[in-house]
């Protein structure tokens, strides 16, 4: 459905894309994971023709988007970060206006407007304004808007931030849906949970290069233990991290800054779990708690990258 060939993009003397290559093939749920400023939303804008590349080659469906750009957008449907909506009009009148721009007219629109409303679950709030929806019925009018034109590829850039677990919960249902019907997506999010329920298969995304591409469980061999060892604290400091890495066969140490956790990956951490303790009291450390957890996706991007998908 989707190949990217060696895609380059710099801004200035910045290179933002570097080299990058993966293919998703149809049908497929795919996550493109990346911390912020890693190159991802570059990446989605090249794949949909909204930003030209510098080197390298997008092919959707065998088509390229350079040379075929209208032809491929109108494969693709995009659910932006930001809502795409005009307040004062209906949801209906939305859709509408939105199936116009990709050439529905008359009771074949007015036919998929309804179709669309019923997908997103608010068919009872076609009438009303979007100025009047809550956050969660906006992402969902969001995503009905770029479902119009049956797109052959859905590509959703963090359709779920910023609102309530109920209308999360019914997002990621819908697209569960859509995905076992056939439709082909691609999935960018700041939560981790909602790609290990979403996507077969992952992209991990880090100063502007693909560090990490296949299925979960592939990804999660590269692991360097099944777990890990997670230690809370009121202070950190980058002595602290010379520290720990003096105390045995330590593999990687992460920092959450923000929330005062400290990750300590070692092929065998309940062996040096007393000596990583001992290290960080001596680094000065205030230890609130230490825990031994298990390794996860989300533990294989902060292997990889040193961060949370969050930060």
């Amino acid at each position: 459905m989707l190949e990217v060939k060696e895609l380059k993009k710099s801004y200035g003397k910045k290179e933002v894309v570097k080299n990058v290559s993966f293919m998703i093939e149809k049908g497929e749920a795919f996550g493109l994971l990346g911390p912020n400023g890693a190159g991802k939303s570059t990446t989605i804008s090249m794949i949909c023709g909204l930003v030209p590349y510098d080197q390298g080659e997008v092919l959707v469906a065998s088509q390229s988007v350079k040379q075929f750009p209208l032809l491929v957008k109108k494969k693709i449907g995009v659910v932006p970060q930001e809502i795409a909506l005009y307040p004062t009009m209906s949801a209906r009148d939305n859709l509408l206006f939105w199936g116009k721009m990709y050439d529905l007219t008359g009771a074949q629109a007015k036919k998929r407007v309804e179709e669309v409303l019923e997908i997103v679950g608010l068919k009872e709030r076609g009438k009303d304004r979007i100025e009047t929806f809550s956050g969660g019925m906006k992402r969902r009018i969001n995503i009905g808007a770029a479902l119009m034109h049956e797109p052959e590829l859905l590509i959703m850039d963090e359709p779920t931030v910023g609102i309530d677990p109920q209308s999360r919960n019914h997002i990621l249902e819908t697209v569960k849906a859509l995905n076992e019907k056939g439709m082909t997506i691609i999935y960018t999010s700041h939560y981790m949970e909602e790609v290990e329920f979403l996507c077969n298969r992952v992209g991990i995304m880090d100063h502007g290069e693909v560090i990490a591409l296949g299925t979960k469980s592939e990804l999660c061999s590269r692991l360097t233990g099944s777990s890990f060892i997670q230690i809370k604290v009121e202070n950190l400091s980058d002595d602290a991290r010379k520290e720990l890495e003096k105390a045995g066969d330590i593999g990687r140490i992460a920092f959450q800054q923000e929330a005062g956790i400290i990750e300590v990956f070692a092929p065998n951490p309940q062996e040096v779990v007393a000596s990583v303790i001992t290290s960080g009291v001596h680094a000065g450390l205030k230890i609130k708690s230490v825990e031994i957890k298990e390794s996860n996706l989300e533990t294989l991007f902060l292997q990889l990258t040193g961060r949370t998908l969050r930060d």
